[in-house]
């Protein structure tokens, strides 16, 4: 749910320009030999928008692990009323920010794309799944097995990798997917079913990473969440109507408190995800995948300590597979600098 930009080549291209006008002028050579030593400045630069982006990356992950427990607070409402309510007021939250920032026109433009309203439409269909999956998993003492979701995340995006984008995968990378096709098996006997839950988590965010990355750097975080619950906002109000009118919603009928908690499912929606879009932008892709594991950390451990959720031997076994499968494809991203660094020594 991201898209990275950067600037860190406008940097370099501005120190490049300025350490070859000194270099032009001999006459002043001597004179502008201290000057140029401000090295230290942008590389202090840098380390401070690492610094800035890991803050951001952290809260990103750090709120969407805690997630677990805010849906607990809005019970007695079921997981498509806070879908529904989810969508509605993180649209509105979306509307009021993008007023405060005075950012209409970038969204009015995207939305005058139909190609990219269609693209968007696709990637808030699949979100709604993942949340609504998401929703009923915890509501429903599935917690453990959405966590496992969101450990799966990352092969089934090397797997989509490979079916849709006909990537080649590195050794390493297929002895991950061995092992984790193998922690499937294992947790599907453990569960006494394929773990369905984990399973459609891991892939309806997989295929909405795979169709946000075909609209790259067309769209800003805020334009895109717009549009995307633009899209999903009559049938979401239209759920909330019927909901009413069967007498099974509780938005207004279990006092302000209530009603308050489900409408700030707007800004809970919309700040990780401008929070990940200002971490995607400063941090390394490494960093951000070696980040990505605090949610699902979190929800695992609140699943276990605050949800008392069981964890019998099998489905342990089950976990420690995944993870290992996990240090395998980390150990295998965390080379990639090297491994191109060489690649490009050797004039591949």
């Amino acid at each position: 749910m991201s898209s990275s930009n950067g600037t860190g080549a406008e940097r370099s291209a501005s120190l490049s320009a300025s350490a070859s006008s000194a270099a032009s002028s001999p006459a002043s050579a001597p004179a502008r030999s201290a000057p140029q030593q401000p090295a230290s400045p942008p590389s202090s630069g840098r380390r401070s928008e690492n610094s800035t982006g890991i803050l951001f990356g952290v809260g990103a992950y750090v709120l969407w692990g805690l997630l677990p427990l805010y849906f607990v607070l809005l019970v007695p409402a079921g997981a498509v009323e806070i879908v529904a309510s989810r969508i509605v007021f993180s649209l509105v939250f979306c509307a009021a920010l993008l007023t405060t920032l005075r950012s209409w026109k970038a969204t009015a433009a995207a939305a005058r794309n139909p190609r990219l309203v269609a693209t968007l439409s696709g990637a808030a269909v699949l979100i709604a799944v993942n949340w609504l999956t998401y929703a009923w998993a915890v509501l429903n003492e599935h917690a453990v097995e959405a966590a496992l979701g969101y450990f799966i995340n990352p092969l089934v995006s090397v797997l989509l990798g490979v079916v849709i984008l006909k990537e080649k995968l590195r050794p390493l990378q297929w002895v991950a997917m061995a092992v984790g096709f193998v922690a499937v098996l294992v947790l599907t006997f453990a569960y006494g079913t394929v773990p369905w839950v984990a399973l459609a988590l891991a892939f309806s965010f997989g295929l909405y990473g795979l169709v946000k990355k075909g609209v790259g750097g067309k769209v800003d975080a805020i334009s895109s969440l717009t549009i995307e619950t633009a899209a999903l906002t009559p049938i979401a109000v239209g759920v909330l109507i019927w909901l009413s009118l069967s007498g099974t919603a509780t938005i207004l009928s279990n006092g302000a408190a209530h009603f308050w908690l489900l409408a700030a499912s707007g800004i809970i929606t919309a700040v990780p995800l401008i929070f990940f879009g200002a971490a995607a932008r400063r941090l390394p892709l490494s960093t951000v995948g070696m980040l990505q594991y605090l949610a699902p950390t979190l929800q695992f451990i609140i699943a276990l300590a605050v949800f008392k959720e069981t964890m019998p031997p099998e489905r342990w076994a089950g976990f420690g597979l995944i993870w290992l499968a996990l240090v395998i494809l980390t150990a295998d991203m965390m080379g990639g600098p090297r491994r191109n660094r060489l690649l490009r020594a050797a004039g591949v």
